[in-house]
Order: structure tokens, then C-alpha cells, then sequence
């Protein structure tokens, strides 16, 4: 093997992660792709800005949030839901850029979910401090779709649980580039981000970025 292949600036280091049945985080999977995905990323948030959303009962979230696709997910005191437009500009979505669609099409294709073709795309901004607390995705209309889970930027702390909230999680670190993949019979288990350690990543600052794929519709 010629080790100086590691050091080359194209050499993107992959690997599958195994978490459980129907779950697996592809390491590094989305390395290749980093500029053009930050890139489409700041396009997005300037047509649609960043909102930090409150729930359903009035807690305000610590991630700020922004969409792209034919529909986007929104919390208020109207509750959790997909909806077409932004509730602050009442115009759609930008479109989910092909880069996009691509990436998490080759994910979930990897864990043995050929179908998958999401129509929504859920960008996340964590800063130092912010969290996901532990929560199911169960807004979609078809569960047998899976999700797919890119991060970039800092280095975050994902906890994967059961299909109860009380049960054990497990602790995984991702780091940029780092694509998570859960369906089939894992799809309804629990999994969270514990808070955002302050860094500083040379393509974000000190910001993470996940993009979140769903099939909603």
C-alpha cells in the first residue's frame, strides 16, 4: 500500500459504523463534498434565515433552524409539522440543491434503503451550548423511509437510544463529515445531540451544521 496516499489532499477517508439493526454512521462520507455543501448551505440561509423555533410548549430551542425541499419542519404552539412555506416570509422553501439529494441518496442506498428519495431537508445550526434533547422522528407520513444525518463542523456528541426514552443510549462521536443512517427497525428510536463543545473548526467557526434528510410526503 502506498501510505502517501493518506496525505494527499483528495484522500477522504471512509468507513461504515455499525449501531444497531437498520442504523450505521458512515465515517467521513460526506468529506468530498464539504465546500460545495457549506456553500449551499449560506445560499439557503440567505433566501431563508436561520430561526431559532420555540415548541409547542413555549421552550425556546437552542438550535437555530432552516429548510429546503418541497417542505420544511416547524415547531410553534400550533405543534410539530411539515409545511410548504416559512411561517415568517409565506414563500416556499428554496429547493433542495442536487448536491443535496445526491449525497443522501448514496447514504441511505449504503445501509440497504434503495428507495429512499427525500423531499425535505432540515438544516440545523448549533453554536457552543446548544443541544438536541432526545425525541423520535415521527412527523412523516411513511416510516419505512429512513433518515439520513450529515454534520459539519464541530465535533458533536449523538445519543442513540431505544424505542423508549428511558431506555440506555449510546454515546457517538461525529465529527465533520460523518453521515448517520437509521431506518427499518430502528427508525423510531430516540437519539438527541448533547451540548455543543466550544471549538473552532477551519471551514465553520464555531458553528456545527447538520443537515437532516427526510421523505415527509
Amino acid at each position: 500500500m502506498n501510505l502517501d496516499l493518506f496525505d494527499h489532499p483528495d484522500f477522504h477517508p471512509h468507513w461504515r459504523e455499525d449501531l444497531c439493526p437498520g442504523a450505521a454512521v458512515l465515517r467521513g462520507a460526506a468529506l468530498a463534498d464539504e465546500s460545495e455543501l457549506l456553500r449551499a448551505i449560506e445560499s439557503i440561509a440567505r433566501l431563508m434565515p436561520f430561526q431559532y423555533r420555540a415548541t409547542p410548549g413555549g421552550y425556546a430551542m437552542s438550535v437555530a433552524m432552516t429548510n429546503c425541499g418541497e417542505l420544511g419542519w416547524v415547531t410553534d404552539s400550533r405543534g410539530y409539522r411539515y409545511q410548504a412555506t416559512s411561517p415568517e416570509s409565506h414563500h416556499p422553501w428554496p429547493a433542495m440543491p442536487d448536491l443535496f439529494r445526491t449525497l443522501a441518496m448514496r447514504a441511505a442506498r449504503e445501509v440497504g434503503f434503495n428507495d429512499f428519495v427525500p423531499d425535505a431537508c432540515l438544516i440545523n445550526r448549533y453554536q457552543p451550548g446548544a443541544k438536541m434533547s432526545l425525541h423520535q422522528d415521527k412527523d412523516e407520513v411513511d416510516l419505512a423511509q429512513p433518515i439520513v444525518s450529515v454534520s459539519l463542523g464541530l465535533p458533536a456528541i449523538f445519543q442513540f437510544g431505544g424505542l423508549e426514552r428511558s431506555d440506555k443510549t449510546q454515546r457517538v462521536n461525529l465529527t465533520h463529515g460523518d453521515v448517520v443512517v437509521w431506518g427499518g427497525a430502528a427508525r423510531l428510536r430516540y437519539h438527541g445531540v448533547l451540548p455543543l463543545k466550544a471549538g473552532e473548526h477551519p471551514l465553520t467557526g464555531q458553528y456545527r451544521f447538520n443537515l437532516t434528510f427526510r421523505k415527509a410526503r
